[in-house]
């Protein structure tokens, strides 16, 4: 913690010198960027410095503790030690907060992964109903949205599906579709009438501005190859798809969306960078499982947030426990209903 308070000084201090620069004044966009960052700054620092003043007094009544004698001195260091702890969790709370609330402000994408869970063809079929449930969903609130990879069986199911949408409401309004989606219909196949019970995951990872992420060039490992079409035939007959795999933690990232070469793997990079980010946000706020891995799971068929029984059409989401019908118009993308509900439930989050 004193190595973030002296670095995030040292840019207040760089901050400052750039506000009394003429020049740099200028340019009004340049006052009022450096102006909300410095204000960000100093919120931070003054956090930060309390969380120091306390952890030293806690410290200091350990170390008076650990010496005292006389009964009055001994619970003196105890309120003390009490009192500073409840004070440090609360300013640690205060930066949580205000991780997650720049962390907000900062996305300007997310990236949605869906894949087959438990069920085969039919678990494919029905990821790739998903996908384009979300498709649907972008294009009814006009966010530009792309393909970033796609994998698909022969029969049309989906083995693998990435999309980028391009707006910041896009995490807001899709934050809570990320986990295991469980269907129960009759598949065209069978031929009894017998309803089968199939599952997809679904992972939503917030794409965010200016992530600062170091990534050695030892620990990526690339593959390129040819970018794929609908049953996985090649589209092209040159390798500009790239596939990176990040050694240390085993994190893969595809990318056929861009024409060239280059471009796929500087998108797959970003893409890396923010999935790496996530994790280190993530330890810093003492969770040390990955979002993206709470979200997926196993994808069992008991670990559900929500149901689509189509003999019933019904959607059950298990976390409100609330149900929606017609099936056919929610995964046609009319999905504000269930936005609104959450958005209803947990409005701060």
């Amino acid at each position: 913690m004193e190595n973030e308070l002296s670095k995030l000084i040292e840019e207040k201090n760089e901050l400052l010198k750039k506000l009394s620069d003429p020049e740099f004044l200028s340019n009004s966009a340049n006052f009022q960027t450096a102006s909300r960052q410095l204000k960000e700054l100093e919120t931070r620092i003054n956090i930060l410095q309390n969380i120091e003043k306390a952890e030293k007094k806690i410290q200091e009544a350990q170390s008076l503790l650990s010496e005292a004698n006389e009964l009055e001195l001994i619970q003196l260091a105890e309120e003390e030690i009490q009192k500073n702890t409840e004070l440090k969790n609360k300013y640690l709370e205060q930066l949580k907060k205000l991780d997650e609330n720049e962390s907000q402000e900062r996305v300007k994408s997310i990236i949605i992964e869906i894949r087959p869970g438990t069920g085969g063809e039919e678990a494919a079929l029905f990821a790739q109903d998903l996908f384009r449930m979300y498709q649907k969903y972008a294009e009814k609130k006009n966010w530009p949205h792309q393909i970033i990879d796609i994998s698909t069986t022969d029969l049309g199911g989906l083995k693998e599906g990435v999309m980028e949408i391009m707006s910041p409401e896009a995490y807001n309004n899709l934050k809570f579709e990320g986990g295991v989606h469980r269907v129960q219909r009759i598949p065209e196949t069978e031929k009894s009438g017998r309803v089968h019970t199939s599952t997809a995951t679904v992972a939503i990872l917030p794409q965010i501005e200016n992530v600062n992420i170091e990534i050695k060039p030892e620990d990526i490992e690339e593959t390129f190859y040819r970018s794929s079409g609908p049953g996985g035939q090649n589209v092209q007959k040159v390798e500009t798809a790239v596939r990176l795999l990040h050694k240390p933690t085993g994190i893969i990232v595809s990318c056929q969306s861009e024409r060239y070469q280059k471009q796929n793997r500087e998108k797959a990079l970003e893409i890396l960078k923010n999935k790496l980010w996530e994790i280190e946000q993530e330890k810093i706020n003492s969770q040390i499982t990955q979002k993206r891995r709470d979200q997926i799971g196993h994808a069992e068929r008991s670990e559900k947030i929500r149901t689509y029984n189509f003999p019933q059409d019904r959607i059950t989401d298990h976390r409100l426990k609330q149900n929606w019908h017609h099936i056919s118009e929610i995964l046609d993308g009319n999905l504000d209903e269930i936005v609104e509900a959450f958005k209803k439930e947990y409005p701060e989050s």
